[in-house]
């Protein structure tokens, strides 16, 4: 199958938003590959941070990026064989991976890996710019949001459950920054593909939200 006709759901939205869970799941029901593309900068980020890279050398960083040895097994997020999967969540990596996301180069190196997990049978890729410059011609693309006191929520819980410190005040200025990151760089920042479908998931949960997804592709067919 030429990988251009392999099926691809690309799901962006802003941080936290439950976008990663939804992907995820989507995959497993319809048996499809899954792209985090956030992970990619947060494993840059992480790698950055454990080397004392410079956030300001934008060349460097983007050389990391460029040979960033990740794989996916089994729900787990592997950096050179290293299962980095809770270390990636750190809010410290976030920040920077945030940070880092707006640095055309990185963006760049990180492009072509991108493109690679479009693989038979498909895909379902979440990110912030998998339907507007990823993957342009998905069959499907949601845009995926909550608000974000609905999303400081949800990351404080998250945080917490996995053993991490957290402050609410702190998560929300944390959110509302990175959102403001997002939307306003100059290169690829958060919007909405063109045809997206817009899924609010404040008062959503998550088996609503996946459903919704799963109907929307269904009806594609």
């Amino acid at each position: 199958m030429p990988n251009s006709h392999i099926p691809v759901i690309t799901i962006d939205g802003p941080t936290a938003s439950g976008k990663g869970t939804v992907a995820h799941k989507v995959a497993d029901k319809l048996g499809f590959h899954c792209l985090d593309s956030g992970s990619l900068y947060r494993l840059t980020a992480l790698t950055a941070i454990r080397r004392g890279s410079d956030l300001h050398d934008e060349h460097a960083i983007a050389k990391l990026a460029e040979h960033l040895p990740v794989s996916f097994a089994g729900g787990e997020i592997l950096l050179a064989h290293e299962n980095v999967s809770q270390a990636i969540r750190a809010e410290e990596v976030g920040n920077m991976a945030s940070q880092i996301a707006a640095l055309p180069t990185v963006r760049q190196a990180l492009y072509a890996l991108q493109l690679g997990f479009r693989k038979a049978p498909g895909l379902v890729a979440d990110g912030r710019d998998m339907g507007t410059v990823i993957f342009p011609n998905a069959q499907l693309k949601v845009f995926l949001t909550a608000s974000v006191e609905a999303r400081a929520q949800r990351r404080y819980k998250q945080l917490i459950d996995k053993g991490f410190s957290a402050n609410m005040e702190d998560l929300l200025s944390d959110l509302q920054a990175r959102d403001d990151r997002d939307t306003h760089r100059a290169i690829a920042p958060l919007v909405p593909a063109e045809g997206a479908h817009f899924l609010d998931t404040s008062n959503m949960t998550a088996d609503q939200a996946i459903e919704q997804v799963l109907q929307w592709y269904a009806h594609l067919k």
